[in-house]
């Protein structure tokens, strides 16, 4: 029996992955591979079953001007820059009343953190929402968010999550944590959130009732301990509070971003990376139920081949992604429920809708 071996044999009886076994296990390479997966299918069926779900979602565009300009993204753009954009309320309206007809039960905002955008500006936008469309839920607004809100409002931050909360938000996105470890940080994302803020925010919303995703992006600075290091924070998050969902992984998309065109970066992640992110992450977080594979950004045959490596949801229908697709990813904006029902039933499995918060339709 192989290392590798043994320590998986201890995780199925129940012994917790530390940190520096989890980026072992992410280094892994040769038939351990399949090992790694076949562990993470087995503990996937354990605790979420053998049905597959997604959400009828879509995502609706609000600006890609951004204060941030991370260099591990090709959507955000200066105001004074070719192709910025900002949509006012007959836009974003537009855009609610198309999901309304599509039949979707979420919205979830994608934009930039708008320089001149404040906490009433957020909640103003949410009264446009349900305007046109009564009663979709609503999941938007990153810790990153938050904390720009609270300084340009001088409020503290747990203010603005009961404000967002009272105006209609449903969910707060668990993005803008990418990596949380703060030296990577520093190269990726320097006018985010440092890593504690991220973590002090996403327990006050959980702690105000209020549900949030949990992220991690992966393939471009940092390293599988890195990586361990992070899954450990968002599982220490998890124990304290139960507030994540779920965990959405995110493979860093690397044509058109100035971190690979600086030389900063790798190209993406392999295949067996992809592999390893989501059999590692269900085998190490032990307190989530949940864990989604990124259809538009590893593409349909390894989506399917994530689902019996540990992943149980395959996301939304999202209708549209700018942000993948500004990044260089393909095929990123629509899946179609039948595509879904044919990856999930040539594995044996049953596709069901869900809400955000999974309950099952």
């Amino acid at each position: 029996m192989t290392e590798i071996q043994a320590l998986l044999s201890d995780v199925m009886e129940g012994h917790r992955l530390t940190e520096q076994e989890a980026e072992q296990l992410l280094k892994t390479t040769g038939r351990d591979v399949w090992r790694i997966t076949a562990a993470a299918d087995e503990m996937r069926e354990r605790r979420a079953g053998e049905v597959v779900t997604y959400v009828r979602n879509q995502n609706l565009h609000v600006t890609n001007i951004c204060k941030n300009l991370c260099r591990f993204c090709g959507f955000g753009r200066k105001a004074t820059d070719e192709g910025a954009y900002c949509h006012d309320k007959a836009a974003i309206q537009e855009q609610a009343r198309l999901a309304k007809e599509r039949g979707v039960t979420e919205i979830c905002f994608l934009s930039g953190v708008h320089p001149g955008f404040t906490l009433d500006t957020y909640c103003e936008m949410m009264d446009w929402v349900h305007e046109a469309f009564p009663g979709v839920h609503i999941h938007a607004f990153s810790p990153d968010e938050v904390a720009y809100a609270a300084k340009r409002g001088k409020i503290p931050t747990p203010e603005v999550i009961e404000r967002l909360k009272e105006g209609g938000l449903g969910t707060i996105q668990g993005t803008a944590a990418e990596i949380l470890v703060d030296s990577v940080r520093e190269v990726i994302c320097p006018r985010k959130v440092p890593t504690a803020d991220w973590v002090r925010i996403i327990k006050e919303a959980h702690r105000a009732g209020m549900r949030s995703t949990a992220t991690i992006m992966y393939g471009s600075y940092e390293s599988p301990r890195d990586q361990a290091e992070h899954l450990r924070l968002l599982r220490e998050v998890q124990d304290d509070t139960h507030g994540f969902t779920e965990l959405v992984t995110l493979p860093f998309v690397h044509t058109n971003t100035p971190l690979w065109q600086q030389g900063l970066a790798r190209a993406g992640p392999t295949g067996r990376e992809d592999l390893l992110m989501i059999a590692v992450s269900r085998l190490f977080l032990d307190n989530f139920t949940n864990v989604q594979v990124a259809w538009g950004k590893v593409g349909l045959k390894m989506t399917q081949l994530a689902l019996i490596s540990g992943a149980n949801d395959l996301a939304g229908t999202m209708f549209t992604d700018d942000v993948t697709g500004d990044a260089g990813g393909a095929g990123s904006d629509y899946l179609d429920p039948k595509d879904m029902e044919r990856i999930a039933s040539d594995l044996g499995r049953k596709l069901q809708q869900r809400t955000t918060l999974y309950e099952l339709l």
